[in-house]
């Protein structure tokens, strides 16, 4: 009797039992297809197009601070050559496993000098060169050292904000365009400085009657 009674309770609980399995199979299914679906939005944003960045020493303070996390733009130099100012994550060219995070100084083709704690600019529009007016550097920084290096057509100057603090163009020499992974685009943490960026609008003297400073070659 108490066989007939389990038969009869089983085989009324299989209709429902299967019920149950089908439906933990759609919701596993549509797992499933969202994971795939996110895969597939996140992959080519996270290797193609944006990339986080964690920010390590003091050579860009006061601007960027050990720690920060940032986004870096991997698209925008796909359409448009770097520009002065841009802040750029790049390749070490002595050794590639290593990232480092700096400012564009000096454009291809240029020349670039670093004399009296500023660094000159010399180009076709200004070939008798300009002292560059960063004022994004802090409160009595200067540039130390002296340098002059022409830069080839794919070739870009970098150096850290934190000028003394800094390992950049001026110990290592120019960096190839092929070696930048991408501008600095946003910061994300610490929240309150949250915020993104853009390239510094340089007040360089275009007029004929502006006094050039020469550069020695």
């Amino acid at each position: 009797m108490a066989f007939e009674e389990y038969r009869s309770n089983f085989d009324h609980d299989t209709p429902v039992t299967r019920s149950r399995f089908r439906s933990f199979g759609a919701y596993l299914l549509e797992v499933v297809r969202v994971v795939i679906v996110a895969l597939a939005i996140i992959i080519p944003i996270r290797y193609f197009l944006v990339q986080p960045f964690y920010v390590k020493g003091a050579s860009m303070e006061p601007n960027f601070e050990d720690h920060e996390y940032l986004i870096i733009d991997e698209l925008s130099y796909r359409f448009r050559a770097p520009e002065r100012g841009d802040i750029v994550v790049f390749r070490y060219p002595y050794d590639p496993r290593q990232f480092f995070i700096k400012r564009i100084i000096g454009l291809p083709g240029e020349r670039v000098e670093i004399r009296d704690g500023h660094v000159r600019i010399a180009n076709d529009v200004r070939p008798n060169g300009f002292i560059l007016p960063e004022t994004y550097l802090g409160t009595g920084v200067t540039t130390p050292g002296e340098r002059m290096v022409v830069l080839g057509p794919e070739e870009f100057f970098v150096l850290g904000d934190n000028r003394r603090q800094s390992f950049d163009s001026k110990d290592f020499g120019p960096i190839p365009r092929n070696a930048i992974v991408g501008r600095a685009w946003l910061r994300g943490w610490p929240l309150e400085k949250f915020q993104t960026f853009h390239p510094p609008a340089y007040e360089v003297p275009t007029s004929a009657a502006a006094i050039d400073l020469p550069v020695r070659g």
